[in-house]
């Protein structure tokens, strides 16, 4: 098997990456990060140019999930100390969409804890979203897993894309999760592609994983084909179940190898550093948006993060623009 550098140099966009040579890239030795870094630096600017997609997230309802997902706060496994509630206040919500507004983020995202909901309760969020969508904002849900009839009841409301992450490999995903499979979670996405949404798709690093799954979760979301790519770095929230094991220990080098290989794989997507940001790119910034175009701002569902105003003063203070839309919606 050739050796990354090998890999790199004979890389093609219109020669997909194999399982093997994924591996390989995520097996980059330290001292030779620097090419890879460049190689993905490339396919960045060719597709995104010098702008940073900045997003904000709304956890609109918290808490109280029937799924035992490993790291989740919200989920019913967890005992962590999170604020629960069923639908935020629709101040909350519209304040929030007018931040975005105002400071001319590329969009509004909205996480909603469960994994089924009513058509009822569709409709409400439906109408909500209808408000939201009168000022022309750019809005993703995070939803669990919906049927098609309430897909289309989001779409006629103008929702614009779905969250759906995949989170980790399929071989791994039963550690991690024993309420719905990986497969469920793909056959959701298929649908709500058919419906017409554009699909966000990403995954978790850090779970316990191996650099094979972390490589085949890559493969997986590749053949979903989404517009973007969010990339969370896990932060053990205490009470929940991955907060009570000891994970293996995340450094810089291995997180900017996963966001380089997902740029690699997935060159016209938005690629996402997404929950992890602050800690495993603290003081490396410069590295991270070379290779990435999307991130979150002001915090991450039940975690924070930095604020909007930083986080566009450090976009701007490594030249990049900070206030337009990657992908359009």
């Amino acid at each position: 098997m050739p050796g990354s550098d090998e890999i790199l140099d004979r890389y093609s966009e219109e020669c997909p990456l194999t399982r093997e040579e994924a591996v390989t890239i995520l097996n980059t030795p330290d001292d030779h990060l620097r090419e890879l870094v460049r190689k993905a630096g490339e396919l960045r600017r060719k597709y995104k140019g010098n702008k940073v997609s900045v997003q904000l997230l709304t956890n609109v309802r918290s808490g109280n999930c029937s799924q035992d997902c490993a790291y989740c706060a919200q989920s019913c496994r967890s005992e962590a100390d999170i604020e629960k509630y069923r639908s935020i206040p629709d101040e909350k919500l519209y304040a929030d969409n007018r931040t975005v507004n105002e400071k001319h983020l590329a969009r509004h995202c909205i996480g909603l804890s469960g994994i089924s909901f009513t058509d009822n309760e569709i409709s409400e969020l439906a109408d909500r979203i209808r408000e939201m969508k009168k000022s022309g904002t750019h809005i993703c849900c995070s939803i669990g897993f919906l049927t098609e009839k309430q897909a289309r009841m989001l779409r006629d409301a103008g929702l614009d894309r779905i969250n759906h992450n995949l989170n980790t490999s399929r071989r791994y995903y039963p550690n991690i999760c024993s309420t719905h499979t990986c497969e469920q979670r793909i056959e959701n996405i298929r649908m709500l592609r058919r419906v017409g949404f554009e699909i966000c798709c990403g995954g978790i690093i850090g779970m316990g994983e191996t650099v094979e799954d972390a490589a085949d979760m890559l493969l997986d979301i590749r053949e979903i084909s989404p517009e973007s790519v969010p990339i969370n770095f896990l932060l053990p929230i205490k009470g929940t179940r991955l907060a009570e094991q000891e994970p293996p220990k995340l450094t810089a080098e291995y997180c900017t190898k996963v966001l380089c290989l997902a740029r690699l794989m997935m060159p016209k997507a938005d690629i996402r550093c997404a929950a992890g940001r602050e800690v495993y790119f603290a003081g490396r910034e410069e590295t991270l948006f070379g290779i990435v175009d999307s991130i979150f701002a002001a915090g991450y569902l039940t975690a924070g993060g930095q604020g909007i105003d930083d986080t566009l003063r450090l976009i701007a203070s490594l030249g990049y623009d900070g206030k337009i839309e990657s992908t359009g919606g």
